[in-house]
């Protein structure tokens, strides 16, 4: 079946409201750990992870950074209006450009209270102690579910500087409280590194310099990609089968270190796993890309979304993914570029068949969402066995919640 005809309320379960963690444990790799391989469940602890991935394994991590996303403006009659910074306007060629503008910067936002906004009006906020911080919003042109803003500050610091000033954390909304001091930490990886999410790659908060210092003595190494994770991530689907959902675009950059490491994997037949959802689809959308490089000579993945929707299912490809990550590496030689950059909206559902990753560490997701297809899309109708397990045996759900090391069947 074409993964556009399935049907949402078959990816459902209950998830009582006590099972979503709403903070993270004193420790990050004090987590619990569901392993899944051929059918069998066992569990143990994030800091013994290295004991439960073959030698010679590589671990993929989401380098990209929380941006402080929440900006909470007041009009001129005193009102509060609160702007959520979604992603960077298109007149911006990739994330870190539109992140380093300085004085002024034109962004995609949702808006509460947009209701109340009358046209012309110009918001402002101050904030900082050290840092003082001007800042004001103006409606550049309103959208169908979004609002481009400008965005303007003094003084002339870069957007992430002023974002760091002047914003607040985007917890996820179903966590139901207000972000604390502590999340500011918490909330962020030990891999971020650049700016641009309004959500962390929550697999990875479990990851430990610890963890890290075991890995070597099993040969196991790490690597690193980019997607910047955007506010569709907890766009419910809405519409009972997937063809009526549209699938978020989000920023992607991996550079020729990463593609030799999954090549050298590749070729060696040694597993690749990625941590995370927002890795594995960086992960496979590097294949679609080598693909389409190969079919197409005049396919330029920095124009539009590279990797559309439902492309991935559109034909029976042959193309291997050595070939295509040649493609990729080939593309940035020739036209003397460091990395790859580029939108992808690829959604990976039941039906389709991976090309890169054999595992994957994950948390446990919401029901009926893109996410949860992407988990049976790996382990199939067992992602109900195991997420029963999780809860039958008091796992803690969601961004903050335990997680799971899921292996592909016949994954070595």
């Amino acid at each position: 079946m074409h993964p556009s005809r399935l049907q949402i309320k078959d990816f459902t379960y209950e998830l009582p409201d006590d099972r979503i963690a709403r903070y993270p444990l004193p420790q990050r790799d004090q987590s619990r750990l569901l392993v899944y391989r051929d059918g069998k469940l066992t569990e143990t602890r994030y800091r013994n992870i290295a004991g439960e991935l073959p030698s010679g394994a590589l671990l993929v991590f989401n380098q990209t950074k929380v941006i402080y996303a929440r900006l909470l403006f007041q009009k001129p009659t005193g009102g509060r209006i609160e702007v959520f910074c979604l992603e960077p306007d298109e007149r911006y060629t990739e994330v870190q450009q539109a992140m380093l503008q300085k004085g002024s910067v034109y962004w995609k936002c949702l808006v509460g209270g947009a209701a109340k906004w009358k046209e012309g009006q110009v918001l402002s906020l101050t904030a900082g102690k050290d840092t003082p911080l001007a800042m004001q919003a103006e409606i550049a042109e309103k959208k169908e579910g979004y609002f481009i803003l400008k965005l303007s500050w003094t003084p002339e610091i870069s957007f992430a500087e002023a974002l760091q000033l002047a914003g607040r954390v985007p917890l996820p909304p179903y966590l139901n409280r207000e972000a604390e001091q502590s999340d500011e930490q918490r909330y962020q990886t030990i891999f971020a590194r650049e700016e641009g999410s309004v959500a962390a790659p929550t697999a990875a908060l479990h990851f430990t310099e610890a963890i890290l210092a075991t890995l070597p003595e099993r040969q196991i190494a790490t690597g690193l990609v980019t997607l910047h994770v955007g506010a569709g991530t907890f766009k419910p689907v809405k519409s009972e089968t997937m063809e009526g959902h549209d699938m978020h675009a989000e920023w992607i950059e991996a550079g020729p270190a990463i593609l030799q490491q999954l090549f050298d994997r590749l070729k060696q037949g040694l597993p690749i796993v990625a941590v995370g959802t927002t890795s594995a689809r960086t992960l496979e959308s590097l294949y679609w890309i080598g693909v389409q490089l190969l079919q197409d000579p005049g396919y330029i993945p920095t124009a539009g979304i590279a990797v559309s929707q439902w492309y991935p299912y559109e034909e029976d490809i042959t193309i291997s993914p050595v070939e295509a990550l040649e493609a990729l590496a080939l593309y940035l030689d020739r036209h003397q570029v460091s990395k790859v950059v580029a939108r992808t909206r690829i959604i990976i559902a039941p039906g389709y068949r991976f090309r890169i990753i054999s595992g994957l560490v994950t948390n446990f997701h919401q029901p009926q969402s893109t996410l949860l297809l992407l988990v049976s899309a790996l382990v199939g109708a067992a992602w109900r066995d195991i997420y029963d397990y999780a809860l039958k045996e008091g796992f803690r759900f969601l961004s903050y919640g335990d997680g799971c090391l899921l292996w592909q069947s016949g994954s070595k």
